[in-house]
């Protein structure tokens, strides 16, 4: 985009006062103007400008093939104007004005009045073209976005399906009727589906950790006494990592809930989290307490809640987690790499 300072219109002109007469009346309006002293310094210079003035024996006497290449090659947006000052009582050349595609022709010598407004016509019109370049760019950028949401979508949804039909085998073996598979299960969908009303706030990119946890442990918090503490600056997580730790959260709840803290009246949970600034990577650390509940021992047998922390965190987000069944309540700790950069640009 032309700014008001710069110089919007070129002159080319060799020979005469053509050159200085037409920069000193477009002065006068407030159109600035360069005066070119031959095709090699015109050339390189019509991409900053709006407009160029050009004498016809300009044209005539050099090698216009520069000009005819920068002409064929504009962007589909461009049009660029031309002013061919001719003589009286002549006809321009029908090559001359061909090669130039979007030219005004004005008869020598013109009125300042004429000039002006012939200026004034190019500007405006390379000014609607600047427009259209500026729409066509955005209309460009919001194809790729919408494009890049759909491959987005495709992929949460292949990953999605994989996902509950992990949970429908997985809760299937664990439970030994049908109502509890059918409690369960419904509970892990919900949860589910929390997580991605996070994503798809942000078009599925990422979901705030901490409204994860709120989602799961927000309403066994007690008025009159505290019994959930979260504490951890804000942290973004990638839809990779969002949909398998909403899932870890669901599961350590679910078991706090049966078995934990949250199975009796004054059961505490704490999860504090920070992320680590390391030259390689970003990792989040998740330490989650449970004091207050009955005592605990080391289960017989794996459940699903610690099979998902150790398989799922371990293979899909390479994370390293340490969980300690301490008799006064179970303690759970996840270092996590982050995963960087969004798929889709935020608006």
């Amino acid at each position: 985009m032309i700014q008001a300072d710069e110089v919007s219109v070129l002159i080319l002109t060799p020979q005469g006062r053509d050159g200085t007469v037409a920069t000193a009346i477009l002065g006068e309006v407030g159109i600035k103007a360069k005066i070119c002293p031959s095709f090699e310094t015109l050339v390189p210079e019509l991409d900053g400008s709006a407009c160029a003035v050009i004498t016809e024996e300009a044209l005539l006497s050099a090698d216009r093939r520069d000009l005819a290449d920068w002409v064929r090659l504009q962007p589909p947006w461009s049009d660029f104007p031309f002013i061919l000052l001719t003589h009286r009582g002549g006809s321009p050349a029908e090559h001359l004005t061909g090669l130039l595609g979007n030219v005004t022709v004005l008869e020598r010598p013109f009125h300042p009045a004429v000039l002006v407004s012939a200026v004034r016509s190019a500007l405006r019109a390379r000014q609607r073209q600047r427009e259209v370049e500026a729409h066509l760019g955005e209309r460009q950028r919001t194809h790729e976005r919408q494009a890049l949401l759909i491959r987005e979508l495709h992929h949460r949804v292949k990953n999605t399906l994989a996902t509950v039909q992990g949970l429908l085998g997985a809760t299937a073996r664990s439970t030994r009727s049908v109502e509890e598979f059918y409690s369960s299960f419904a509970d892990r969908i919900v949860s589910l589906s929390n997580t991605h009303n996070l994503l798809t706030e942000d078009y599925w990119q990422t979901a705030p950790l901490i409204e994860m946890f709120r989602n799961e442990l927000a309403h066994y918090d007690d008025g009159a006494q505290r019994r959930i503490t979260l504490d951890g600056p804000p942290v973004e997580l990638s839809a990779d990592l969002a949909v398998p730790i909403g899932m870890a959260v669901h599961e350590l709840t679910t078991n706090a809930a049966k078995h934990g803290a949250l199975s009796v009246p004054g059961g505490q949970i704490t999860v504090v989290w920070r992320v680590q600034e390391l030259e390689a990577e970003r990792r989040l650390s998740i330490k989650w307490v449970e004091r207050g509940g009955p005592p605990v021992a080391q289960p017989s047998r794996k459940g699903f809640g610690s099979t998902l922390l150790h398989r799922v965190l371990t293979h899909q987000c390479r994370a390293a987690i340490d969980i300690a069944y301490d008799r006064e309540g179970l303690s759970c700790r996840m270092d996590i790499p982050l995963v960087e950069g969004r798929l889709v640009p935020e608006y």
